[in-house]
């Protein structure tokens, strides 16, 4: 099977008439539509929630819905989404009614300042945050939902609160910490200038960052006037630097896989650490761009080394605990950008492609609908390579044919969602 898919993967989406979905497609109306497939998800450890783009209303809306009832019905007790971790922890604080919280989520988000701040300052999230306050206030302050980022960017944020929280707590770990990020001065903040100096031949500050991680780890009791969430705060802060000035360092120095499967090892451990620290028989759900959750072992993406959160998963905690649910289009709206830090726009999304999964599930007919995936539909006589959509926050309408991943559907996801028509997120605007 293993070869099977590895020389199936090897070719372009020439093969593309996969097995028939009519059969097991089920219209998605309204939230009753979601029995089954909360049926399906509710008893996994991770549930992955994906998107084909990181601006698209649907998308968000039904996966807040899917979030509400697996946290209602089957205890789930936490997101993880991909967005930074200092800056979206003020979310955490907020929906739990923690001590030094904003007054509401709308409060948290306009503060958001790093691009694209669309992804996440939006009024979908603003719901979902809002919801999770209102069920919150029920539960017993150990018990409460968590919101977090997992992602392994804003890291001079992660660096600032390791030290605020360090200097307020106790001088002699200030210190220690301090001086070991002395070794950043010269990039005043620029991780592109560190990761090139690097390059060049300046000494990088590897060691530096883990001694601060291990320093957090290890000492604990010196630390002790900080509750546990605080303690992770801070620990999961210095995690986020360490692993980013490898993620930079590695972007700079490797044209390969390496920087990308740097930041996927991160989310993977940041998601990790969430799973111990809310116990033992805790759950979580993932909130993440499809190219994450989808595991990559059934795209292109084996073919150039690069793994994903979703294969990790499945292989660090067995396929049977990981439930990975796509979310993709065929046509609509979406926020973006056409360069890396330019300014949002909302943009055309062109009809999907020929010989795609988009373009076989709009044949089926509904407006929207949901499929999970069976072992009859993973049997090697029934998979073929199909293009799968795939926008990111940088995006141009004109070249949407190349957004499309060669990928084994039925293999990638345990279930896949579908909207013949989507329309763009609704922004916060300051």
């Amino acid at each position: 099977m293993k070869l099977f898919i590895m020389l199936l993967m090897a070719f372009t989406m020439v093969l593309s008439n996969a097995q028939d979905f009519k059969s097991k497609a089920i219209p998605l109306n309204d939230e009753s539509s979601l029995d089954t497939l909360i049926k399906a998800a509710g008893n996994k450890k991770l549930v992955m929630l994906g998107e084909a783009s990181h601006g698209t209303h649907e998308y968000y809306l039904w996966r807040d819905k899917i979030s509400r009832q697996l946290i209602e019905k089957h205890n789930f007790s936490f997101i993880a989404l991909e967005g930074d971790f200092a800056s979206l922890y003020r979310l955490n604080q907020y929906v739990k009614n923690m001590e030094g919280a904003e007054n509401s989520a709308r409060e948290v988000l306009l503060k958001l300042d790093r691009w694209p701040t669309w992804m996440w300052a939006n009024e979908e999230i603003v719901a979902l945050a809002e919801w999770l306050r209102k069920y919150n206030d029920n539960l017993p302050q150990n018990e409460k939902i968590g919101f977090y980022g997992m992602d392994v960017y804003d890291e001079w944020n992660s660096k600032k609160m390791v030290l605020e929280l360090l200097e307020s707590t106790d001088k002699a770990s200030y210190d220690f910490v301090k001086a070991e990020y002395d070794c950043f001065h010269p990039y005043k903040g620029d991780s592109w200038q560190y990761a090139r100096a690097v390059k060049a031949g300046k000494k990088d500050c590897a060691t530096a960052t883990k001694n601060v991680v291990d320093y957090i780890r290890n000492n604990r009791n010196l630390l002790s006037d900080l509750s546990d969430d605080t303690y992770f705060y801070l620990l999961q802060n210095a995690i986020v630097f360490h692993n980013a000035e490898e993620f930079y360092r590695e972007s700079i120095a490797s044209k390969e896989s390496a920087s990308w499967n740097s930041r996927v090892f991160h989310m993977q451990e940041t998601v990790g650490d969430l799973l111990s620290l809310y116990g033992r028989d805790s759950k979580g759900i993932v909130w993440a761009h499809n190219t994450h959750i989808g595991d990559a072992s059934y795209t292109n993406m084996r073919n150039f080394g690069e793994k994903n959160i979703g294969q990790l998963s499945r292989e660090s905690l067995g396929s049977e605990n990981v439930f990975l649910i796509g979310f993709t289009t065929y046509k609509g709206k979406v926020m973006a950008a056409r360069s890396w830090g330019s300014a949002m726009q909302e943009m055309k999304i062109p009809k999907a492609i020929s010989k795609s999964l988009e373009s076989k599930l709009n044949k089926i007919g509904h407006k929207s609908l949901y499929i999970i995936f069976d072992e009859e539909d993973r049997k090697e006589k029934n998979l073929k390579v199909m293009g799968n959509r795939a926008v990111g926050v940088v995006y141009n309408p004109e070249s949407d044919r190349r957004q499309f991943v060669p990928t084994l559907a039925s293999l990638r996801y345990d279930a896949i969602i579908f909207f013949k028509n989507t329309t763009a997120l609704k922004v916060l605007i300051k």
